[in-house]
């Protein structure tokens, strides 16, 4: 059963997380944390830290890591199987239906509005894996100022922006 939930915890996921990376963090939680409880709000955290780390995409590292920990080899198969599946099933479908509609003012509406709401759920959750504490802090703010800027006017890659700002934190602490 515990295969199962996780093939349908995950198919979940793909299925809501509309928005890109950060989207599917609410949802994560959502299954993983509070609703099955295969990881504490702490060891989410920590695998954030550990996901951000590496390349590829958030929900199929959380998928993986969380697969793996409840169910093995075939845990973490069908949790990715449940993360893909209906994104690959959707993004076919609504190919064809978006090209058809897509100069609609309610379809422009409702992804304006979607992509509102998206941007809410990455702000808090942002706010959810800072310490506000640390933002009162002058240099620590400082140093969100300035990566925000280096990533918002700049054409520096996404990838030397983390790099540079774990050497910074290497050498401040």
């Amino acid at each position: 059963m515990v295969l199962a939930n996780l093939f349908l915890a995950f198919l979940r996921i793909g299925l809501f997380a509309i928005g890109g990376a950060y989207s599917f963090l609410p949802l994560i939680e959502k299954e993983v944390v509070e609703r099955y409880h295969w990881l504490t709000k702490e060891e989410f955290l920590d695998v954030l830290g550990g996901v951000q780390v590496f390349p590829g995409a958030i929900s199929i590292k959380y998928a993986t890591y969380t697969g793996y920990k409840i169910g093995g080899v075939w845990g973490a198969i069908l949790a990715n199987l449940g993360n893909s599946f209906a994104p690959v099933i959707l993004v076919i479908f609504a190919s064809t239906w978006y090209a058809k509609y897509k100069n609609q003012p309610h379809i422009n509406s409702a992804f304006n509005t979607i992509q509102l709401a998206v941007f809410a759920m990455i702000i808090a959750v942002a706010f959810k894996l800072m310490d506000a504490g640390q933002l009162i802090q002058p240099k620590n703010l400082f140093i969100v100022i300035i990566f925000f800027i280096l990533f918002l006017y700049t054409k520096i890659h996404p990838a030397l922006i983390i790099i540079c700002a774990g050497m910074i934190g290497f050498f401040l602490k």
